[in-house]
């Protein structure tokens, strides 16, 4: 089968490779159908990542199931399922508390997506993708929303965890959003804010066409590098995977408040304010998201119509296109078989 891989910096192309086979009687092949790309692909792609090539890329898709081991009861062949991108069992203590991302029935880290550095478990631009624990992991594509809306399986999720458990209790809490690094993260954080009721969601950016995207959801957009502090809001995001937008989202964090941070440094040392977040008495969170218990809330979004993500999609592919253009410039670019 083929898969897009990338073999080294600022290189990417088809291999062929062997198919997948199942190993398991609760394992499912799928063949993917529509793939978004993630906010850290460019950055692999670039070799601005600890991730060594070789690396099948993609691990945000839809896909339809091919073929599904004797002991999987929730998925048949023929139907069209949300692929998270984590590897999880979803029966261990962490998956049982809903912490699927340190999943400790398989190696650390698994996912799609990332080469080795993740367990090796291919990616979603291919023929063919095997899903260790189908049950668990597979949600159907329910009617009224469309693979479009929720391609982004990794970025939604990734965006709800930081607004939505903060939000879905009715509060009508202000929120304050600092992008610029994971470029679509921080906008669906804005429209799922918006989504929920949020009186006020403030979003930070220097570059235009994303502040017009924040806006369509229905945010403020402010244009200009992050202040030192932007104000007080009981709910700060730092999608900017820059020191200085990781040090407003915190400043800007009001006393007792939540301050999540979805950016990756990737370096050794990031230099925290700890002095101002110890006398605010703020929770800073970071981490990966947990994947697959944050999708149900973000499909009831999509469902009402509340929040339409689809809005972020700047360049569609065709499955032939993807060697020459997935790395091309894109707020939210989406690869269609």
């Amino acid at each position: 089968m083929r898969q897009l891989t990338y073999t080294g910096p600022n290189t990417i192309e088809w291999l062929d490779v062997p198919e997948p086979k199942l190993q398991g009687l609760n394992e499912a092949l799928v063949r993917p159908t529509i793939v978004a790309r993630c906010d850290v692909d460019p950055l692999i792609i670039v070799g601005r990542s600890p991730m060594p090539p070789p690396i099948a890329l993609g691990h945000e898709f839809v896909a339809d199931v091919v073929e599904v081991g004797k002991d999987v009861q929730s998925v048949r062949p023929g139907q069209s399922v949300i692929v998270p991108f984590q590897v999880s069992c979803g029966s261990c203590a962490y998956c049982a508390g809903g912490a699927t991302a340190s999943c400790n029935a398989i190696a650390a880290r698994s996912a799609y997506g990332f080469g080795a550095y993740s367990g090796d478990f291919g990616g979603a631009l291919s023929d063919l993708v095997r899903v260790p624990f189908a049950d668990a992991m597979l949600l159907e594509l329910p009617e009224g929303v469309t693979p479009e809306a929720i391609a982004s399986a990794d970025n939604v999720p990734d965006a709800w965890r930081s607004v939505g458990p903060f939000l879905s209790d009715g509060a009508k809490a202000p929120v304050l959003i600092v992008g610029g690094g994971a470029v679509s993260i921080g906008l669906y954080a804005a429209g799922i804010a918006v989504a929920m009721g949020s009186p006020q969601v403030d979003y930070i950016d220097t570059n235009r066409e994303r502040l017009d995207l924040a806006q369509s959801f229905g945010a403020t957009s402010i244009e200009g590098p992050p202040p030192e502090r932007a104000g007080e809001y009981p709910i700060t995001v730092d999608a900017s995977a820059n020191v200085d937008g990781l040090h407003c989202a915190i400043n800007s964090t009001a006393p007792e408040g939540v301050c999540t941070s979805i950016g990756i440094y990737f370096g050794e040392t990031t230099p925290l304010p700890l002095l101002a977040m110890y006398n605010r008495g703020i929770t800073f969170k970071t981490g990966r998201v947990n994947a697959r218990p944050a999708l149900p809330h973000v499909l009831e979004l999509i469902r009402d119509g509340r929040f339409k993500p689809e809005k972020l999609i700047t360049k569609r592919l065709a499955w032939e296109e993807a060697a020459g253009e997935y790395a091309s410039r894109a707020v939210k670019l989406i690869v269609k078989r």
